[in-house]
């Protein structure tokens, strides 16, 4: 007798193969006589003449056994069934999790980017214009509106008939006494209802003094959460629900329902886990329908929230249900026929004559009893040769449900050998697999067929049980569990919106990748990639445009991809590329060139053309890196190098690099300490007048005197604080203790001259300075007189209007304010005129040209001419040399510079000089070269010095 094998090519996930356990399918006693041949079986009735009274004794013990087998059996398909439905779950809850995540993250940027628009702005953003200009278009915007610092909402995306009042909400209560920026999730506080249909996203906004300066409301519709709801995965009865860490925000869907509805009302009720994640049974007292059902959470890493994804218990046991009633049919047959048995027994020496004729009526009992099952049923009886060692297997009978999975019928199946049977249909070896049955007991898996097969199935579970001289094959039908399972795996490795492999997929993929190119001894490069402007055409075209731009973006990416190359999507507009093998640098300097070169194709969306462009960035292994982390690391450092240097380029890692961003961002720490232990100090330089050599002034120049580096040069730590906005803490501790040190030296009875404080671009649009200053003269008493302000040309070149404004504060305080570095930007001669400036200060570059070349002293003529003629004091930077000030004396500068009279000095030492008052040194040397110089300039020029 031979037995049917199961399917036998592609994919095995085996479970203790050819393993000693004892067998758990129902054996039924039926079998054992069909697996028998008849002279075994001739043999056997003929024992049973002398046991004819054990009979009745013997089928009551079968019995038993049946039904213990059967319910066994039942459980652990049930306990099957639960533990991947559990793992089902948990896998969904995860894809869920990530989705919220996303999507609560595209809020969080949205939501920043109005903040700083606002800000930016000066409190003057108008949402209702940006609503007219396709922002906040998308369904899920409810509403988009900013609160004022007293609660009332006068700026909003939709029209109101009055403004409203949300001074008395917890949101706006919590930002108004949190000094904090960050996203907070809540509810609107008009929503009584324990499931929201709407979800407000609020954060902080604040003056340019980091005050309180009202709320910014987000109000998205909760379909926008719920709407991955997929009925196809989690059945008709199952749900989705996303909750508030805090217990306020509570969102779901499940079957039919809309989020929010009566019926579902008490739904998960006060439902809440301490674990980061997990899954739970639930009975049918936690929902409003009466229903037990499996729930999975996952917390965000991210925000305050909880995902949870719930599978309906009757819907997964629905088709072991029907197995099982399959099951306990055949065990209440099987009891009938035990039955039959034992009365048999005690009639079997009257009925030995009909010894075959009870057989036929048995072996078509159990045809009977098996057709009706799920299951494929399949008896194989072992050939052996002479001298014991089995060669062949054939198929002594099976059920039509098992003959369907083949695509064959019972009649052509009957009777086939298993030699003959593999090459044909299986593809593999079945003979070894049964043998091996054989000598184990039990032999349990699952197998994949082949696409191109003759049957039916495309995954099945089958079960090998010896019996007696042949085996007992159960197989059933996994297929659809297989596929979802598969399902599951490419929801939460694939980016939804282009299709690509997602950063979930990398961090897996990425270890195996650089194991195997460390083994082939061959390298990898990961290319780091940002599109350029990309944020540009999200914020002017929408979020719908942006995101047809990516899935562009993405398929001409994986167009230049060669077929063992992977393109990632990393996150928001960032993709990564993996070259392995990468080849020589050359090689991957190709692709990045490609790279740029596609991507700086406009791209058309719609009826419009839009364009970007890409920085690349790039690190190789292993010379940039053993692992995933440091490789992304290096990229990604990489890619941002090359994107402040001009955007459109590629970088390969430098590890100079990374050691200067790592210097960098220590000296930017110690920066914001710095300012936290009053380390920063005021050394002043003094200018002194041209002609007289007088003490007229001086100017005060920050310094950082480092606790551990000692004093860290201006030109370090000053373009630090412009970049980081740090500058404007700076600009206040100048004022502060210029005004101080002026109040000092008033207390010890010097006599004072005018102090010069230099304020940076930043600080000026801010348009703070002139109540800063008023601030700590009033504070320190110091009179107008003794204050000047240095501005330079670069921070005159934005709004004429912001400009005159605050030049015009300034002025109104008494204080004469300095055009500083005059000649390194692009003040033109209408624009002094226009903003009134009373001081010009002249770069060093121009200084340094008067000693040098005759142009140099007639450049410098023309801008004391052009100064004075708008009523403008002149004074000269950078003077070194005697020659440079007789020069300057001759042209008339007022004011001159430099370190030819002194360097910047400490407060302490400042009082020396101003004690001295005349500092011009060796006033003989300086009329003598004032003579050597008029002497030159008689002389004709030679243009060729």
């Amino acid at each position: 007798m031979a037995a049917l094998p199961a399917p036998a090519v592609g994919k095995h996930t085996g479970t203790n193969s050819c393993s000693l356990r004892q067998p758990q399918p129902c054996i039924r006693l039926t079998q054992v006589y069909l697996l028998m041949e008849p002279r075994t079986a001739t043999r056997r009735w003929k024992s049973l003449r002398a046991l004819a009274l054990l009979c009745p004794a013997l089928s009551l013990l079968l019995i038993i056994a049946c039904w213990t087998v059967g319910w066994g059996t039942i459980h652990s398909e049930r306990h099957a069934v639960y533990e991947s439905a559990q793992k089902d779950a948990n896998l969904y809850a995860r894809a869920y999790e990530q989705y919220v995540t996303r999507s609560v993250g595209q809020m969080d940027q949205v939501a920043m980017q109005l903040k700083q628009s606002w800000e930016q702005s000066g409190a003057t953003l108008n949402l209702r214009d940006l609503y007219h200009a396709g922002m906040f278009t998308d369904a899920a915007f409810v509403e988009v509106s900013i609160a004022d610092s007293k609660g009332r909402v006068h700026n909003s995306s939709r029209p109101q008939a009055a403004p409203r009042d949300v001074h008395d909400t917890e949101s706006f209560v919590f930002h108004k006494n949190n000094n904090s920026t960050a996203l907070r999730i809540g509810v609107a506080s008009e929503q009584d209802r324990p499931i929201q249909n709407t979800v407000e996203f609020t954060r902080r906004l604040e003056t340019p003094d980091d005050n309180f300066a009202g709320v910014l409301i987000l109000t998205i519709d909760a379909s926008y959460f719920t709407a991955f709801y997929n009925e196809r995965v989690l059945g008709h009865d199952g749900m989705v629900a996303l909750l508030g860490e805090s217990g306020n925000l509570r969102l779901e869907q499940h079957g039919d329902a809309m989020p929010g509805v009566e019926q579902a009302s008490l739904l998960l009720g006060q439902l809440g886990f301490g674990e980061h994640e997990g899954v739970r049974w639930m009975d049918g007292g936690t929902f409003s329908d009466s229903q037990a059902r499996l729930l999975s959470w996952r917390k965000s890493p991210a925000y305050p929230v909880v995902a949870y994804v719930g599978m309906s218990q009757r819907e997964l046991l629905q088709a072991t249900d029907a197995a099982s009633r399959d099951i306990l049919r055949n065990c209440a047959l099987a009891t009938a026929v035990l039955l039959l048995l034992g009365l048999w027994g005690t009639r079997l020496a009257r009925r030995a004559v009909s010894r075959q004729h009870e057989e036929d009526e048995v072996r078509r009992a159990y045809r009977t009893a098996t057709e009706s099952a799920n299951e494929g049923f399949y008896m194989a009886s072992a050939i052996r040769d002479p001298g014991g060692r089995i060669t062949d297997f054939e198929i002594i009978d099976c059920n039509e449900r098992g003959a369907q999975f083949y695509g064959l019928r019972r009649a052509d199946l009957v009777g086939s050998r298993v030699l003959s049977m593999s090459a044909t249909i299986f593809g593999e070896n079945l003979l070894a697999t049964y043998v091996a049955a054989m000598e184990s007991g039990f032999y349990e898996d699952d197998r994949q067929l082949p696409a191109a097969g003759n049957g039916q199935l495309r995954w099945g579970h089958r079960r090998l049980v010896r019996v007696g001289n042949g085996l007992a094959i159960t197989l059933q039908d996994v297929s659809e569990r297989k596929l979802h399972e598969q399902e599951l795996e490419r929801l939460a490795n694939e980016d939804a919106l282009t299709r690509l492999p997602n950063r979930y997929w990398l961090n897996r993929f990425l270890p195996d990748a650089l194991a195997a190119a460390a083994e082939a001894g061959s390298s990898l490069a990961l290319l780091f990639i940002d599109l350029d402007d990309f944020k540009h055409v999200n914020d002017t075209q929408g979020h719908t445009t942006g995101d047809l731009l990516l899935r562009e973006a993405a398929a001409r990416l994986k167009s230049l991809m060669r077929k063992g190359d992977h393109v990632v999507r990393f996150g928001g507009d960032e993709f990564v590329v993996l070259l392995a093998p990468a080849g020589t640098d050359r090689q991957i300097i190709a692709v990045a060139e490609r790279i740029l070169t596609a991507i700086a194709e406009p791209f058309s969306i719609g009826d419009e053309s839009q364009s970007v462009g890409a920085s690349i960035g790039i690190s190789v292994f292993p010379r940039d890196g053993n692992d995933p982390e440091n490789l992304i690391k290096h990229g990604d450092i990489a890619m941002y190098s090359g994107k402040s240097e001009g955007k459109g380029q590629y970088r390969f890692f430098d590890p100079l690099l990374f050691n200067r961003l790592k210097s960098h961002a220590k000296l930017r720490y110690d920066l914001q300490q710095a300012l936290d232990r009053d380390e920063l100090h005021l050394y002043y330089q003094p200018r002194v007048d041209t002609k007289t050599g007088e003490l007229r002034s001086m100017e005060a120049l920050v310094r950082w005197i480092h606790p551990e580096l000692g004093m860290i040069p201006p030109l370090e730590f000053i373009p630090l604080a412009e970049a980081s906005g740090l500058i404007i803490r700076v600009g206040e501790i100048v004022m502060a203790q210029a005004c101080a040190q002026i109040a000092a030296w008033r207390n010890l009875g010097l006599s004072l001259v005018p102090v010069s404080i230099n304020v940076s671009p930043k600080q000026f649009s801010q348009g703070s300075i002139h109540r800063q200053l008023a601030i700590q003269m009033d504070k320190y008493q110091v009179e107008s007189d003794l204050l000047e302000v240095e501005i330079t040309e670069s921070a005159m070149m934005g709004d004429q209007e912001e400009i005159l404004a605050e030049l015009s504060s300034i002025r109104a305080l008494g204080i004469k304010l300095h055009v500083d570095d005059f000649g390194t930007g692009y003040s033109s001669l209408s624009q002094l005129q226009k903003l009134k400036m009373d001081v010009l200060k002249v770069d060093k570059a121009f200084t340094m040209e008067l000693d040098r070349s005759r142009e140099g002293r007639i450049f410098f003529q023309a801008i004391v001419s052009m100064a004075h003629a708008l009523g403008m004091a002149v004074v000269a930077e950078g003077v070194e040399t005697a020659e440079q000030l007789a020069i300057l004396q001759e042209m008339n500068c007022n004011e001159v510079q430099g370190y030819y009279f002194a360097r910047p000095m400490p407060a302490d030492q400042m009082a020396s000089y101003m004690q001295r008052r005349f500092l011009v040194p060796e006033r003989r040397t300086h009329e003598s070269s004032q003579q050597r110089i008029a002497g030159s300039m008689r002389r004709p020029a030679n243009f060729a010095s």
